[in-house]
């Protein structure tokens, strides 16, 4: 492979939680190395100082908004990889104009995202948070009522979004044989049967499926997609999660819907974050709430930078991206 320059702008103690030492020496060995030592993320301006004689930019979260100013002093830079999720807050019309190609590791976040979801979803299912909730009040020995108790083998599942997340949750409610379908008007339901999955439209998923997870991204379009309405096709019963963005959903909404008993929800994104001390949420026994930590596990994070980094060896080898980001698709994109 030819040889190239990376600047790593992934600054401590961040880069030690998301790139091991073998990644590290994986890079050494097909580029020259530049690190960021400053402590911090570097400004624009400070990154521009960085960037003459670099091809390949790893970088992370809090990476500065790559503008046509930034970019002046880029004279080789051909890739940007970067080790976390959405590119939408530094990926300028700048960087593509000037044919610089991107890669992101979202897909590796999906992995610990499709996991928690289905941790919820056998939570909703079984509620083994209650009879632990009561046996620390005190309560000698919680009798379950079977009528409230459900295996998640053969209940039908509903997805909202079939992207990265969507993709993997999918295909962990399969292997625990649940009946999986979805809704994305952007993915064929061609695609969606090579992955097992039944394309769906959103009416019908929400008043047929046991269990409805979201994994929407933020654009225009998706902009509380789910409001009163969609919420009262909900069956009694249903287990909804939402461990995507809460911009999808009519948080008002759902807590009049969550009010009346009828549903069981699992919430990881809220409007406001952290979740005020007093919001009702906090008070309902019918959902069970995390502050935003799905994507969040150890075997997510190291893998973060060791995906960026298999990426760029595919870059120089001149195979195919496996996680470019494209113009074209950015727009629809989390």
């Amino acid at each position: 492979m030819t040889r190239i320059s990376l600047l790593i702008a992934i600054p401590q103690p961040l880069r030690d939680q998301i790139m091991d030492g073998a990644t590290l020496e994986r890079a050494r060995t097909l580029a020259d190395v530049t690190l960021n030592e400053a402590g911090r993320n570097w400004s624009g301006e400070e990154l521009a100082a960085h960037l003459p004689g670099q091809d390949v930019l790893l970088a992370s979260w809090g990476l500065a908004p790559l503008t046509a100013e930034v970019l002046a002093s880029a004279d080789r830079l051909q890739l940007v990889a970067y080790a976390a999720g959405s590119v939408k807050g530094w990926a300028t019309d700048a960087l593509f104009a000037r044919g610089v190609r991107i890669t992101h590791a979202a897909s590796r976040i999906a992995d610990s995202v499709a996991d928690y979801t289905l941790v919820l979803a056998m939570m909703g299912l079984r509620r083994p948070q209650d009879f632990d909730r009561q046996m620390k009040a005190g309560e000698p020995w919680p009798k379950p009522v079977c009528l409230d108790q459900f295996e998640i083998c053969g209940k039908r599942v509903g997805l909202l979004g079939f992207g990265y997340v969507g993709r993997r949750t999918a295909a962990l409610f399969r292997a625990v044989g649940a009946e999986v379908t979805a809704y994305d008007p952007y993915v064929s339901a061609e695609e969606m049967a090579t992955n097992g999955v039944a394309k769906a439209a959103l009416r019908e998923i929400l008043t047929s499926c046991q269990i409805v997870s979201v994994h929407l991204p933020v654009t225009p379009e998706t902009h509380h997609v789910i409001g009163a309405d969609e919420l009262a096709l909900l069956s009694d019963g249903c287990v909804f999660i939402n461990t995507a963005r809460s911009w999808v959903i009519d948080q008002d909404a759902l807590l009049a819907e969550l009010r009346r008993g009828r549903i069981w929800a699992a919430l990881d994104v809220y409007d406001q974050e952290p979740l005020p001390r007093e919001h009702p949420f906090r008070t309902l026994d019918n959902v069970l709430l995390s502050p935003h930590v799905a994507g969040m596990t150890a075997d997510s994070y190291l893998g973060l930078a060791a995906t960026m980094v298999a990426d760029i060896e595919r870059f120089v080898a001149g195979y195919p991206l496996l996680f470019e980001v494209r113009q074209d698709s950015l727009a629809r994109m989390a």
